[in-house]
């Protein structure tokens, strides 16, 4: 079986106003089946063609096979989650004997200290292992009685609160997609941060540069975020920046919507009103109106937003990642 392309890097350049040029590799964890390695219980794959062809020319993946790791093998007999006191158990489809539980578990708290370059993670939808959200667990009379997570990600995403999870079949959702990889590249670029050492002054730049992405997302904890970043300088630090990235992660799992964005939008014409005539406010105003409504996809107020900002440059405004939070090749915001 031939494998796909699919894990080499391309070095890409974030272009546009709000990224500058800004070379990134960024690292991500994934279920070695999506790459097309034939990992499964049946001995095939699983290969996803977007995550390879596209997302692979930005991204180094990292494969993770937790079934093959803990040496079921393959082909293996199917496993799958079962409901007991303690909550779900792996045990066997066939051979309820079987019972990996322990394993899984063992394996992904080895794994997890490990995993501190990686930026994302990818998991394989429904996987008893490797599922997010939404696995069936099983009743005493093979009836599905539950949904959870599978117990390596589970284990994973307990012990790595901060880093972005998402599962390919997820990915298929355009504002899903977009919102897991605006948190792949905000993260990515906190680990960037943090590897130079983390000062009032660093934070203070990395918060004024990402604070209407964390508005387009939610208020409440932008406002926190704002009155948090106010105290540095007044405390340790390494606790303070540990608070910060929770907070913010926190806020970027919630997708933002039309509105939000639309209210944003609105923020950032108030900077440049002034430098517009009558016609070009018209046609921006018009332009966020229609987008909010559902009328247009992001990118169109958006472009015009930046050709403004190239005829009438605005520093602040310049520095915004909300501009270009990820590279205008994966064209994300085309369908949000």
């Amino acid at each position: 079986m031939r494998e796909p392309r699919s894990t080499r890097l391309r070095r890409s350049t974030v272009r546009g106003v709000g990224a500058g040029r800004v070379r990134a590799r960024i690292r991500i964890g994934i279920s070695s089946c999506l790459l097309g390695q034939a990992v499964r219980y049946d001995g095939g794959h699983k290969h996803n063609g977007y995550i390879t062809e596209t997302l692979g020319q930005f991204f180094d993946f990292v494969p993770y096979c937790p079934e093959v790791a803990i040496g079921l093998g393959i082909p293996r007999p199917p496993i799958r989650l079962v409901k007991s006191a303690h909550g779900p158990r792996a045990r066997g489809v066939r051979n309820t004997d079987l019972d990996v539980t322990d394993k899984l578990v063992a394996y992904a708290e080895k794994v997890a200290p490990k995993l501190h370059d990686l930026s994302g993670y990818i998991l394989k939808k429904g996987s008893p292992s490797c599922g997010m959200e939404r696995v069936k667990v099983y009743g005493p009379q093979g009836m599905a009685v539950a949904s959870g997570a599978g117990l390596y990600a589970g284990t994973l995403m307990a012990q790595l609160p901060e880093l972005p999870f998402e599962e390919e079949g997820r990915l298929m959702d355009p504002v899903l997609r977009e919102n897991f990889v605006e948190r792949v590249f905000v993260y990515h670029r906190w680990q960037q941060l943090i590897a130079q050492r983390l000062t009032a002054k660093a934070l203070v730049e990395f918060h004024t540069r990402h604070k209407f992405i964390v508005l387009a997302h939610e208020e409440k904890r932008y406002r926190e975020l704002g009155r948090l970043v106010a105290t540095a300088g007044r405390r340790g630090m390494a606790e303070l920046g540990r608070t910060y990235i929770r907070l913010l992660m926190q806020a970027l799992k919630k997708p933002a919507t039309r509105t939000r964005h639309a209210n944003v939008l609105q923020h950032l014409f108030g900077f440049l009103k002034q430098n517009l005539d009558a016609a070009d406010k018209r046609e921006l105003l018009e332009l966020i109106d229609a987008y909010r409504r559902g009328q247009l996809p992001l990118v169109v107020p958006i472009t015009l937003l930046r050709h403004h900002l190239r005829c009438f440059p605005v520093p602040y405004l310049s520095e915004q990642y909300y501009l270009a939070p990820h590279p205008d090749e994966l064209m994300l915001r085309n369908q949000v």
